[in-house]
């Protein structure tokens, strides 16, 4: 008989390349979906679908089958701005806390949740697993409320759930509809010339399904796992798409100091349009500089750590195979 899971956030960029792990492995799969979700690219691993949303805790409910082996809880807010706090809050949170509840009430043996790296808030330099989170203080929102999430999630461990967190750097690969595989369109139309200083921890979206999909029978409850590992510049990664369009290299790192300046003019119109900026200072705040090895990941999970070359060939190909560019 085939082990039943259901995943949150299916529609999306991680969430379509789990369910193709899990089906492709025999997993008996529900999908989540919002009622105006796009669903062209999930109906292509044909799970079962249920509509309901995270937010709304009757529509969950009802979308969650008897006794579930195995919750993927994907779906999350990943804004930077703001004026999308609340909102966040409410689907990162709350969401998260309705995601709870559904899975006590329904038998649900084991939930694993897609957090972030950002849990831990502005740290810097080398961390682990035990690295002590900042984000409780976090003044970028994103950070605080995937740790509250996080902390939400493990709450649930005294009432008799099984609770694994998975703390991803960032993801590339395919099905990539609308995360790092922007940058290639600005690439190529020549929008980005000018770079953060940023150091970044990235992960192959292939590697971090299958690390979800084990952490369902070989991680310790409780357990959390950093996936990531390939540690590179925001620079690296343009030059990269540079050269994979066959672009010429013009992309140069700006000093953080006139970012922040930009931002804070860029926030500053946003009073009078209402529009978010392509620049917030909220992403400013997160461009800094950590590493990761990934190597609990690896040890218990067989998490493997990809280039960056093969990250970035692996989504253009998709995108060209798409004529997303």
């Amino acid at each position: 008989m085939a082990r039943s899971a259901f995943v949150t956030g299916g529609t999306g960029f991680v969430g379509l390349n789990l369910v193709h792990k899990l089906k492709s492995d025999g997993w008996d799969v529900t999908a989540l979906h919002r009622a105006s979700s796009d669903l062209s690219f999930l109906k292509r691993f044909e799970p079962k679908l249920a509509k309901g949303e995270i937010t709304d805790a009757t529509s969950l409910l009802a979308a969650l089958p008897e006794g579930v082996d195995t919750l993927f809880h994907v779906a999350g807010n990943t804004n930077m701005w703001h004026k999308g706090n609340a909102r966040q809050t409410r689907e990162n949170v709350e969401g998260t806390r309705n995601v709870v509840e559904a899975a006590l009430a329904r038998g649900v043996r084991r939930l694993i949740v897609t957090s972030s790296i950002s849990a831990y808030g502005p740290v810097s330099g080398v961390i682990t697993e035990e690295t002590p989170s900042l984000a409780a203080s976090s003044t970028v929102n994103y950070e605080l409320s995937k740790w509250q999430a996080q902390e939400v999630a493990r709450d649930a461990m005294s009432r008799g759930l099984e609770v694994v967190i998975m703390q991803p750097g960032a993801i590339m690969g395919p099905y990539d509809i609308g995360t790092w595989s922007r940058m290639f369109p600005l690439v190529r139309d020549g929008k980005m010339n000018s770079v953060p200083q940023a150091g970044l921890t990235f992960a192959h979206v292939r590697e971090v399904v299958a690390a979800h999909v084990a952490a369902a029978d070989k991680a310790p409850n409780g357990s959390q796992y950093l996936l990531g590992g390939e540690n590179r510049s925001m620079l690296e990664l343009i030059q990269l798409i540079e050269k994979t369009l066959g672009k010429p290299a013009k992309a140069k790192t700006v000093p953080t100091p006139l970012l922040k300046v930009v931002a804070a003019v860029s926030d500053l119109i946003s009073n009078f349009t209402n529009k978010e900026p392509a620049l917030t200072p909220e992403m400013v705040k997160c461009f800094g500089s950590l590493t990761i090895t990934a190597e609990k990941a690896q040890r218990e999970l067989g998490f493997k750590v990809v280039s960056l070359e093969e990250m970035v060939k692996d989504c253009y190909d998709w995108m060209r195979a798409e004529g997303r560019i």
